[in-house]
């Protein structure tokens, strides 16, 4: 297949599921990005997912997987408008990250309704403790300054980084969780401590259950803007035991979502909490890559 043609065949899934969830789509948004970076296209893992926040839904969001072998994306953001070009510590922090660890992959996220909005580096292999985050000369000094509060509650090293270059922000991605973190007091302590609502029931069993746990920071404040619960991609997911309802065109859209792997869909579902409570991030995977192929076998025990 064509580069071209694959550049299309993405856009046709995004535009169709976009229709599902009811979110107006304009290739002028999204084809764009999908030609910058087609040159890894073709093996591409993708995710499209939607909040359940609101009621209808405004947004559908697409996540990319990018090869390191390919140029800089960044870079690549840059030469195409996606992002601009500032001294701001932002810019930087791809590249201080890359100095510190070799990168597995790299995705790109973006929004059909609000266009590119960030990049991720993905080192599961080699993960970065809390320490060697807060070293990196343009990384937030908000991640040294909630160190102690990130090592009280067991959150000691991340796998993965968001940078968010239109809101300047950082989400640090949690992994390797000990038991310790699942502990109900724990979570509890946790969302005290960030004065965060207090989550009961459902809500701290799905957080009690996490994989992945990330926080979101920025460089004008100490303070932890948000905190996200991700348990471990599911298969033959069941809605009923999320924590919030699910909408019914949500629902059409995580199970029949066009992807190329067989069997029932692959969803990762993520709990975000503000100031102003929770909601739940949903989304199937449509394209498997490589490396997530050999994540998922680990975590699921099947192949994709």
């Amino acid at each position: 297949m064509s580069q071209v043609t694959e550049v299309e065949d993405v856009y046709s899934v995004i535009e169709e599921s976009a229709r599902q969830v009811g979110v107006p789509c304009t290739r002028e948004k999204i084809v764009p990005v999908l030609t910058a970076y087609k040159d890894g296209l073709a093996d591409a893992g993708i995710v499209l997912s939607v909040s359940t926040g609101e009621h209808p839904t405004s947004e559908l969001d697409y996540t990319i997987t990018v090869p390191t072998e390919g140029p800089d994306p960044y870079t690549t953001a840059v030469e195409h408008g996606f992002v601009e070009a500032t001294d701001h510590p932002a810019t930087t922090l791809l590249s201080d990250i890359r100095k510190q660890v070799p990168v597995s992959e790299y995705f790109i996220d973006g929004g059909v309704a609000a266009g590119f909005s960030k990049i991720y580096a993905h080192f599961p292999f080699d993960p970065l403790k809390v320490e060697q985050l807060a070293a990196l000369p343009s990384m937030p000094h908000a991640v040294a300054e909630n160190a102690g509060l990130f090592a009280r509650h067991h959150l000691h090293q991340a796998a993965m980084i968001g940078i968010d270059y239109r809101r300047r922000t950082v989400n640090l991605y949690f992994a390797g969780l000990p038991a310790e973190f699942g502990e109900a007091e724990n979570v509890l302590s946790l969302q005290h401590e960030l004065g965060l609502p207090r989550p009961d029931g459902e809500l701290l069993g799905f957080a009690r259950k996490s994989f992945r746990v990330y926080v979101t920071l920025s460089w004008d404040s100490a303070q932890v803007k948000r905190i996200c619960y991700a348990p471990a991609p599911v298969r033959g997911w069941d809605p009923s035991a999320l924590p919030v309802r699910i909408e019914p065109e949500t629902e059409k859209f995580v199970r029949s979502a066009r992807r190329t792997y067989g069997g029932d869909p692959i969803v990762i579902a993520a709990c975000k909490w503000t100031a102003d409570g929770p909601y739940l991030n949903l989304g199937p995977y449509i394209r498997v890559s490589p490396l997530m192929r050999t994540l998922l076998r680990n975590l699921t025990g099947q192949e994709v």
